[in-house]
């Protein structure tokens, strides 16, 4: 199918078919992508050991923030370019891909050399004790070189997507996944590589992405493309794209302060053992929410799109079929994690007491997880459509407004399993907040629409 075709059928195919081919290539691509992380784990918990798992954990902050700095840029570039292309646009378009680049380049290059100068000390405050800092900092500074090359592949993968080309965006994250898949089985099971052999395996799957997801905007017979002249930052260009890409952004900053308290409290009150626990609770939540967030991947250039031409009908439409998907994937997902959790950490460790110590984690932080996907699918549409503060608003109070206090409190009075708790307590307020918002958002496009 043609760029233009694409675009077009944006606004004229019907909303259920369109979402289901948008976001059917985000899902596969996302969940394929969460094979990075996920076999990584599996990979190092069954062959590594217990210890290593809980090591591996304790980076999760410092990928967080990896991923918060490429998302801030490859989602809120990607969110104007929607807009953009709705609005026909497309010079504006091409100059927010170009300076996209290079802000993804700079971005990537200082937080590079500050994890590389003070990574023993950074990994020390995220909680990582004498057993598990081995673990962790072997891992991070084999994977380090690979991130500015993750920024690039998922960042552009978004502007694919958001330019008409769902199917290729896929491809981009089915090529790269696989690699590491084949890699990872060659270089830790049989080279017994460990750690190191985990991270090159990611570094190398990363790169393969990256060059196929440039070569794409290389390409001449694509609307959007790289065009001499746009790499120069520009400060509206860089004040747009920062707007909409805070939200998301902040939510992966957010996740990285809380994995830090999550993990001083969890060694206060579970030693080493709880933290690998929670490292497969994450692995296990995060799978379930990389399917939402595939969703998101699908809605998003759909709502921008139609925000942008004034049809705000299918704006609708396709945000109510997205919020019912997104419901069921949480519901499933969470019958499953209370129901079987042996079975989930079995997975990821043949460690009977940290199969033990999962169990109980999963049948507390489950509690609340089927109404996670809402508070998603929301953020999303107020990202869609360029309204940055409130998408901000919404993206804290579930990560920082509600469970930071919560992880404060709960665990001095119940003990790691006020830990646990924490989660569907915070899950529950911020369903709350997002509902009042929603329905206020969605009267004032009705209003705009009469």
């Amino acid at each position: 199918m043609s760029i233009q075709g694409s675009l077009n059928d944006l606004a004229t195919k019907p909303v259920g078919r369109l979402l289901w081919d948008y976001s059917l290539p985000g899902v596969v691509g996302m969940l394929v992508m969460a094979l990075y992380n996920v076999v990584d784990r599996m990979f190092i918990g069954q062959v590594v050991g217990a210890e290593a798992i809980a090591g591996l954990a304790i980076t999760f902050p410092l990928m967080n923030i990896a991923t918060a700095i490429g998302v801030l840029v490859g989602v809120g570039s990607s969110s104007w370019v929607s807009i953009l292309l709705g609005r026909g646009d497309t010079s504006r378009a091409h100059l927010m891909l170009g300076n996209a680049f290079t802000l993804t380049f700079i971005n990537a290059a200082a937080y590079i050399a500050v994890f590389a100068i003070w990574m023993e000390p950074i990994l020390r405050a995220f909680g990582a004790g004498d057993v598990t800092l081995p673990y962790a900092r072997t891992y991070m500074m084999w994977v380090l070189p690979g991130l500015l090359l993750t920024n690039l592949a998922f960042g552009f993968n978004n502007l694919m997507r958001a330019s008409g080309y769902p199917v290729r965006a896929m491809v981009t994250m089915l090529i790269g996944a696989g690699t590491n898949v084949l890699l990872d089985a060659l270089f830790v099971l049989v080279f017994k590589w460990g750690m190191v052999g985990a991270a090159i395996a990611t570094d190398i799957a990363m790169a393969v992405s990256a060059l196929f997801v440039m070569w794409h905007f290389l390409r001449p017979n694509v609307t959007l493309r790289f065009h001499r002249g746009t790499f120069s930052l520009r400060r509206d260009v860089i004040i747009q794209i920062i707007s909409i890409g805070a939200a998301p952004s902040l939510v992966n900053i957010a996740s990285c302060f809380i994995n830090v308290l999550i993990n001083k409290s969890l060694v206060a009150h579970g030693g080493d053992m709880a933290i690998g626990a929670a490292g497969i609770f994450v692995t296990y939540s995060s799978l379930l929410v990389t399917v939402i967030l595939g969703i998101c991947m699908g809605l998003q250039p759909i709502i921008g799109y139609n925000f942008g031409a004034g049809l705000h009908h299918r704006l609708r439409h396709a945000l109510m079929l997205a919020i019912t998907a997104a419901t069921a994937i949480c519901v499933a997902g969470s019958i499953f994690g209370l129901l079987w959790p042996e079975q989930i950490a079995r997975a990821f460790t043949s460690d009977s007491y940290l199969i033990e110590v999962t169990v109980n984690c999963l049948r507390h932080s489950m509690l609340a997880f089927s109404i996670v996907g809402f508070p998603i699918i929301s953020t999303c549409l107020f990202q869609s459509i360029g309204a940055p503060a409130k998408a901000i608003f919404l993206s804290l109070t579930r990560q920082v407004i509600f469970l930071i206090p919560l992880l404060l409190w709960l665990p001095s009075t119940y003990g790691v399993n006020g830990v646990w708790l924490s989660f569907p307590i915070s899950d529950i307020l911020a369903t709350i907040v997002t509902t009042l918002m929603v329905f206020r958002q969605l009267h004032s496009i009705s209003s705009q629409s009469v």
